[in-house]
């Protein structure tokens, strides 16, 4: 295991970390860790989609166990949040452009405009909601040494909804998450009531807000 694969994983166990579910990812064996470049560059978007589309395809959707997929950057580790969220977006951005050239269709289980409350992002025809982390961040649980991109199947969120493990899963997480940071996350939403695009970057954003990101057509 690499050094910051190591130390991403020790984030992950801390008692203040909020997300029970990344820790039960963890124990279980089921986070799957890239380091690679800059985050504000486009140098390492093949490799980082080459591998998110084998962890896609590798996903057994009726698995009670979640499995997350996280790219973690060497840098820069100097982005304040506007910066990190232009990063983040660029990054998506090519990734679908990247699909899209391969001839991936977007997952019909989720819409494809970052407006519409049923967005999710699609990569190699699996929906996900991403999780941004950088060490600026204003919400402790998303302030990690290196920014990093964290990929969680829409499709096993849904299952955990099926099975009732959902709801307590979220109630846990927004009441730790709200005791280490001393107030309620108001980005919160939950997926239909209001665009997921908005909680990617971790950035309070107000009603005004655009999402960058441009769904295109496969020819």
């Amino acid at each position: 295991m690499t050094d910051i694969a190591t130390s991403f994983k020790h984030f992950i166990e801390s008692a203040e970390f909020p997300c029970v579910g990344a820790k039960s990812a963890l124990a279980r064996d089921a986070l799957t860790v890239l380091p690679v470049g800059e985050i504000d560059s486009p140098a390492c978007d093949v490799e980082i989609h080459r591998a998110l589309r084998e962890f896609s395809e590798s996903l057994d959707h009726q698995s009670p166990i979640v499995r997350s997929f996280v790219a973690i950057f060497d840098g820069p580790e100097g982005l304040d949040e506007e910066s990190f969220e232009k990063a983040l977006w660029n990054r998506l951005q090519s990734l679908h452009n990247l699909d899209v050239v391969s001839g991936q269709q977007w997952s019909e289980a989720v819409d494809h405009d970052p407006d519409s409350p049923h967005f999710s992002l699609s990569i190699g025809g699996e929906p996900f909601f991403v999780i941004g982390l950088h060490p600026h961040a204003s919400r402790p649980a998303r302030r990690f040494e290196k920014p990093a991109l964290v990929f969680n199947s829409h499709l096993q969120f849904e299952k955990l909804r099926a099975d009732g493990r959902f709801d307590k899963m979220k109630q846990i997480i927004r009441k730790r998450d709200a005791e280490l940071a001393g107030d309620i996350n108001p980005m919160l939403d939950d997926h239909g009531d209001a665009s997921e695009a908005r909680q990617y970057s971790g950035r309070a954003v107000d009603a005004e807000w655009k999402c960058p990101f441009a769904h295109k057509e496969v020819a």
